[in-house]
């Protein structure tokens, strides 16, 4: 198995390369780790012996950036690392104030041997998803401390299949498994791993943080003024195409759309379907009093500053290949809805079992879910309260990991 699976690995670098040619996402891709020996070689010294955090993309970031942000204001001095599979991670965080921020070369044994080598970490920690063998097996084979965080898992993966013995041997180089709910825990022990903790998200840390102490924006504050508004997050054009009919049913509401993809193709898309929405980069230079009723941002971090203004949030992704952040509007008391691809994640059945959000399919079940939502301050109070009864996932890591 380990074969195929090394041949899979170089297979997608080589389709990388040829994609890099005519897609820009590929592109940052490669040309990101064309030079990454000589940037870890310059920044980096081995005895340091920094702190490594592996982040597949920017969502799973704000997921293990409390963990990250309370070791070092615990420990100001402690170098830290921090690596990137995605692009989209890697060109939103690369100046980061509190750690040297690389791409994670490809998972191969001369790459996880050199990359080890180079940083010489004292432990490292994964966040959620990616199971990479020869990293896994290189710090395994130096002892070196492993931490998965915010984990979850299901049963129908291939660690928990017949076939998946190769992948369990993964899973066993792990040191210790922080994960969101008992089903991990049981699945987990079910194929004799028992270094488990159920220590729950910490992006409800992070979340309620933000909620405390969110960043104000004045001219946000100036488009809303005295309406109420609707925020849409993280939307793709499925989302948007049914949000049409209900900005048109709701003169009185105002709409702030934030799209996943904020590229100009997919702006003139968004433009298109709303004719008079305007931009934010637009607003910045051109605001007046008589705005319109949509706005649309075309840049990226301000999302999560977004939900403080609403009274009411959609979250994208939902007819995709998953729905994005709900926990960002929950925190701030926000009734949320979305798609119905959501059973990978625990917080949206949570939000539905009490409550606090509604799946939707059609434009109809869009307009019935914002009419329960509009005006209900039950649902708006049980978000909240989730967000605040499940925060705590990060001291009890640190607690363990700092040990």
């Amino acid at each position: 198995m380990l074969w195929i699976y090394n041949i899979g690995i170089r297979l997608y670098g080589f389709l990388l390369q040829i994609a890099a040619l005519f897609n820009p996402k590929a592109k940052l891709f490669v040309n990101g780790r064309k030079d990454i020996w000589q940037q870890l070689a310059s920044k980096t010294n081995p005895n340091d012996q920094p702190i490594w955090f592996h982040f597949a993309s920017l969502g799973e970031f704000e997921q293990g950036r409390p963990v990250l942000e309370t070791l070092k204001t615990n420990k100001p001095e402690q170098k830290i690392i921090v690596t990137f599979f995605s692009p989209s991670g890697y060109e939103i965080r690369k100046n980061y104030a509190l750690a040297d921020v690389f791409y994670l070369p490809l998972d191969t044994p001369k790459n996880a041997e050199r990359f080890i080598s180079i940083v010489n970490p004292q432990q490292a920690i994964f966040t959620k998803y990616e199971f990479w063998f020869h990293y896994f097996n290189e710090l395994h084979k130096k002892q070196i401390p492993l931490y998965l965080i915010s984990g979850i898992f299901r049963p129908n993966q291939t660690f928990f299949k017949w076939y998946g013995s190769f992948y369990r041997e993964i899973l066993t180089y792990v040191s210790h498994f922080f994960v969101q709910n008992k089903e991990s825990v049981d699945l987990l022990k079910s194929i004799g791993i028992s270094q488990v903790s159920l220590s729950g998200d910490t992006r409800f840390d992070r979340v309620y943080e933000n909620a405390q102490h969110p960043k104000k924006l004045e001219l946000i504050e100036q488009f809303c003024g005295d309406a109420k508004v609707f925020i849409c997050g993280s939307t793709w054009l499925p989302d948007e195409k049914l949000l049409v009919s209900l900005t048109k049913k709701h003169p009185d509401w105002k709409f702030i759309i934030a799209p996943h993809e904020i590229g100009q193709s997919h702006i003139q898309e968004i433009e298109e379907l709303f004719p008079k929405a305007i931009k934010f980069s637009i607003l910045s230079s051109q605001f007046s009093e008589n705005t319109p009723q949509i706005l649309i941002i075309d840049n990226i971090g301000m999302l999560s500053s977004l939900y403080q203004y609403g009274k009411l949030a959609y979250i994208g992704g939902g007819f995709g290949v998953g729905i994005h952040n709900t926990l960002e509007a929950a925190a701030f008391g926000l009734p949320v809805i979305f798609g119905p691809k959501f059973d990978k994640f625990q917080e949206a059945k949570d939000l539905i079992k009490i409550d606090a959000a509604k799946s939707i399919s059609t434009e109809s079940e869009l307009l019935t879910a914002f009419e329960n939502f509009k005006a209900n301050e039950e649902a708006s109070a049980a978000a909240k309260k989730y967000v605040e009864q499940q925060k705590g996932a990060t001291e009890m890591i640190i607690e363990k990991i700092a040990s």
